[in-house]
């Protein structure tokens, strides 16, 4: 059998047993920003860094009349070439990608050349097209349906002179 005092040194070893039990437990029930993600890392170029995660879809939008800012662990942001390399000087930018309702195609040295585009759907149909006869020329998407689309650009010889895979959203 144990003394009184004996007891009294027992729980005292106890006491700080517990405490550290009450903090893992405590601990483990606060989360913040936890996510399980595939992928990650930072992006780096002229135009800036940015932070990316691969596998988390949790984000918040924020909207006024000025626009619209999305924040979150993951954002859908493509903006590349398929296929096809620049010809000559020319340099076509598509951006925003995803995009809710206009799409920009700015070109870079443009020179007063007849330019096309026509953008694609999945199984290849023609659901938009026109010319572009500035360096900027804006696109109404708002009545594309969300999905995945590819827009080509032509020149004059309407010879295909680069394809974008374009997100379409909301």
């Amino acid at each position: 059998m144990f003394s009184i005092k004996q007891s009294k040194a027992f729980a005292h070893m106890r006491l700080p047993h517990l405490y550290i039990a009450i903090i893992i437990t405590c601990g483990s029930a606060l989360h913040a920003q936890e996510s399980v993600n595939s992928a990650g890392g930072n992006a780096a170029g002229s135009g800036g860094s940015a932070a990316y995660s691969v596998g988390q879809v949790v984000y918040t939008t924020h909207t006024s009349t000025a626009g619209s800012v999305a924040q979150g662990v993951q954002h859908a942001f493509e903006i590349f070439p398929v296929g096809i390399s620049n010809i000559g000087n020319v340099t076509v930018t598509a951006w925003p990608n995803p995009t809710a309702d206009m799409l920009v195609l700015n070109i870079v040295n443009y020179k007063q050349a007849s330019y096309s585009y026509v953008m694609y759907d999945a199984q290849g149909k023609a659901v938009l097209n026109g010319n572009i006869n500035a360096a900027q020329t804006n696109i109404n998407t708002q009545q594309l349906a969300i999905a995945t689309y590819f827009l080509n650009i032509y020149d004059q010889r309407n010879q295909q002179i680069q394809s974008y895979k374009i997100i379409k959203t909301q």
